[in-house]
């Protein structure tokens, strides 16, 4: 009757290696699918530079300006004025707040000097102009 009961008895252990394969799994799968959804949507010829280097940070507003002149603010078409007013209340919230300004190499230099304007203004003293390694 012993060997009975013990061929009965319920193992009570939990395996938890394909649990711990799929945790790996989706860590690899976000890991790589990160950067491309930080990535802005707009194209952006920029213009090239000999020196540079990637600026990322989590307190920062990324402002494009594309090549019909048309202004974004993180992916959203806005105005001038939306422009100052949004950036000026980030900078109340956050006076260390960091502006990188994506602008095509075929927009007017006088369009950006206007924007580069409104900035100084508000108060920005982190400002970065984003360009790409001459190759």
């Amino acid at each position: 009757m012993n060997k009975r009961l013990a061929r009965q008895r319920i193992m009570a252990e939990i395996n938890i290696t394909p649990f711990t394969d799929v945790i790996l799994v989706l860590l690899i799968i976000f890991m790589i699918t990160t950067p491309l959804i930080l990535q802005s949507s707009i194209k952006v010829n920029l213009p090239e530079a000999a020196s540079g280097k990637p600026f990322t940070n989590a307190r920062q507003i990324n402002i494009t300006v594309s090549n019909d002149n048309a202004m974004y603010i993180d992916d959203k078409l806005i105005t001038r004025k939306e422009l100052i007013s949004q950036v000026r209340m980030a900078h109340k919230d956050n006076p260390d707040l960091e502006v990188i300004l994506f602008s095509d190499k075929m927009v007017r230099f006088k369009n950006i000097v206007t924007i580069l304007d409104d900035l100084n203004e508000i108060g920005i003293r982190n400002l970065n102009i984003a360009a790409k390694v001459e190759q």
